[in-house]
């Protein structure tokens, strides 16, 4: 893309994504900063320690006077009221700071495929709604409902299940046959450096100003598959035990067309070149 002005970004929620979007965008004559619960020194971000659930913690944010915000806030765990904090108070509280913020161009909201709690053979894309089946799914969509309420442009960031350095949960369970799911139902994912860099590439996209982002994406890869294939293909390359296979029943198949249809190219565009990667990284370690 074109050289681009230097900007002030706001990440709020600065674990493994939120680093690796910062990364990405020092790189791209940006300054970053990055808010988290507990203090981590990094050469991406200038870091501020707070509590996005205290709002009396988060006062400096009002003079930062941030171009754009990344909000990327993981909840401390699976509870109703852990999400909410999280997703609509933690959000809610970061906006409030920013309500005197003219320059504020654009908030990304990083949500999840938990959206969409049906369960179908058909592919689904962002212009079908949404139906949570559960309260992370139904906090998530409240949480989404609030950016409606700003003067500035803004985009959700729907993303299905993140793996990639650190994240070898399906490496894991691949060596475990016996620990394999009762079911073989539909799954999605992406890999955590084609999450940071589609975002990245947006926000490259919203400073260029040369076309408008749609307010929702689907951040997937290309090739919804089946559980136990992925778990197969893991297993066969660790010449491990194969469980016998099962007929495909539940969960859902995601889009990425909309997102492909920006430019974006992903890295990792399927399961096996991705998890290649990681059996390769940790084959070297």
């Amino acid at each position: 893309m074109d050289s681009i002005p230097k900007l002030k970004v706001l990440i709020v929620g600065y674990g493994d994504l939120g680093s690796a979007i910062a990364d990405q965008l020092t790189h791209l004559n940006m300054h970053v900063y990055g808010v988290a619960r507990s203090y981590r020194a990094t050469d991406s971000a200038e870091m501020i320690q707070a509590d996005v659930i205290e709002l009396a913690s988060l006062h400096r944010l009002r003079d930062i006077q941030p171009d754009m915000i990344v909000y990327c806030i993981a909840a401390s765990g699976q509870t109703d009221a852990q999400y909410k904090q999280a997703y609509v108070d933690g959000l809610r509280n970061v906006l409030m700071t920013q309500t005197d913020n003219r320059q504020l161009k654009h908030v990304f909201f990083v949500s999840s495929t938990r959206v969409y709690g049906q369960v179908t053979d058909d592919i689904l894309g962002e212009s079908v709604t949404p139906l949570p089946v559960d309260f992370g799914g139904e906090r998530l969509l409240e949480a989404e409902s609030l950016l409606g309420e700003l003067p500035c442009n803004t985009t959700v960031l729907r993303l299905s299940g993140i793996y990639g350095p650190g994240r070898l949960r399906m490496i894991n369970l691949a060596k475990a046959p016996e620990r394999w799911p009762q079911s073989n139902s539909w799954s999605n994912r992406i890999h955590r450096d084609d999450a940071a860099a589609f975002m990245t590439f947006l926000i490259q996209k919203v400073l260029l100003g040369k076309e408008k982002i749609k307010p929702c994406y689907i951040v997937t890869d290309a090739t919804p598959v089946s559980q136990y294939e992925v778990l197969t293909w893991i297993a066969l390359q660790l010449a491990l035990e194969v469980p016998e296979s099962m007929p495909v029943s539940g969960g859902k198949r995601l889009s990425n067309q909309a997102m492909l249809a920006t430019g974006f190219v992903l890295k990792y565009p399927d399961y096996r070149v991705g998890y290649q990667a990681l059996l390769q990284e940790l084959a070297i370690e």
